[in-house]
């Protein structure tokens, strides 16, 4: 083994990597990101599953690893000779990890107060490009660990036990939260190095506070309800279910607005029905009731008034999101939103347009699409 390396390092390619050293955390950081792209696609599916499970379990143990190295732990050993790779591979996992929640986040989130908590963990995924010189700062280390341990349980476990409310949302913190302080604990007992260099109380605390703000961002609805995604959602003049097909009629928007696909204003002729069709995704037989509702914006109150919140029950495995839809007549002229809700009310997605009432039917950028 030490011959293998000497010849590597005596190679181009050695020379190569060696002499280009400092962009290694870029590349790492770009690798995580891009396998994960290229690679994910559903939380349910067993490879994906597989593929999180492994990164978060190879995660802790190099974690371990790498703590224990400055006690000279694994001098003279197969695992020594690798040792200054660890920062490397933590990075990696630390990349693909946070780049895997960006990706589900992403169709989860919506144009509203979740916004926030995904730009957190956006701002996570760039930050850990700049990790590799501050990776040895124990309390950023476990900090960095507990928040993707957290997220990662958050996915996983209701997808496991095709459940999910605020009862296992808990059950997901609390194991995390057990995980992460039990692996601290190991490695504090374990290594010398380590209970010189940090304060174990200041450590949990640190911990513990991440713990209490990431349970009051879910209280007051920051976080998106994953597992669940809502994959389409617009305003339309019709809807009409064909045999499994359901075939809308909106208004499409110019095609510079590429964050939506309606047109926001709606063009209502009489008393008209206005429709709001929306799928969302869930894992496969999760079943979990939804909620659309309805808010008009009232000018003189300057405030959203809701005026109705009608219910349906969604039921995971459809790859494209389990459709459906409600409508309403009468609408008043002006603002309207629609909130795509779930009985803890926490926000899928939001659906808004403006009620414009006209003498003569619209046509323009009149389309009928398929779900």
């Amino acid at each position: 083994m030490k011959r293998a390396l000497v010849r590597y390092r005596n190679s181009a390619f050695g020379k190569t990597v060696t002499r280009n050293q400092k962009y290694l955390p870029i590349l790492f950081f770009m690798g995580g990101f891009i396998f994960d792209t290229l690679t994910l696609g559903r939380i349910d599916r067993v490879y994906d599953t597989v593929v999180l499970c492994s990164h978060m379990t190879l995660l802790s143990i190099t974690l371990y690893l790498y703590n224990l190295a400055d006690d000279g732990k694994w001098k003279n050993t197969f695992i020594g000779r690798y040792a200054d790779y660890f920062p490397l591979a933590i990075q990696f996992f630390f990349g693909a990890l946070s780049s895997a929640f960006v990706i589900y986040f992403f169709r989860s989130v919506s144009l509203s107060k979740t916004m926030f908590f995904f730009i957190l963990l956006v701002l996570l995924l760039f930050a850990n490009e700049f990790l590799k010189k501050k990776i040895s700062n124990k309390y950023l280390q476990f900090s960095v660990y507990f928040f993707i341990s957290f997220t990662f349980f958050t996915f996983m476990v209701p997808t496991l036990i095709k459940e999910m409310n605020t009862l296992i949302f808990i059950i997901s913190g609390l194991a995390s939260l057990g995980c992460t302080l039990a692996l601290i604990l190991f490695i504090y007992t374990s290594s010398p190095s380590t209970r010189a260099e940090i304060s174990l109380k200041k450590l949990i605390g640190g911990i513990l506070s991440i713990y209490l703000v990431i349970n009051v961002f879910y209280y007051f609805n920051l976080i998106p309800p994953v597992p669940l995604a809502m994959e389409t959602g617009l305003v339309a003049h019709d809807v009409q279910k064909k045999d499994n097909t359901y075939i809308v009629t909106y208004e499409r928007d110019e095609w510079y607005v590429f964050w939506r696909t309606h047109n926001i204003d709606f063009h209502r002729q009489g008393d008209a029905s206005v429709y709001v069709f929306t799928s969302v995704f869930a894992p496969t037989d999760i079943k979990k009731s939804i909620f659309h509702r309805w808010q008009w914006y009232n000018p003189e109150t300057r405030s959203w008034e809701i005026t109705e919140d009608i219910g349906f029950e969604v039921i995971g495995g459809r790859g494209r999101g389990f459709r459906g839809y409600t409508y309403k007549n009468n609408l008043t002229e002006g603002k309207w939103k629609v909130h795509i809700i779930t009985k803890e009310e926490l926000i899928l997605g939001v659906v808004d347009f403006v009620v414009k009432n006209t003498a003569e039917p619209n046509r323009r950028g009149m389309v009928e699409k398929s779900f």
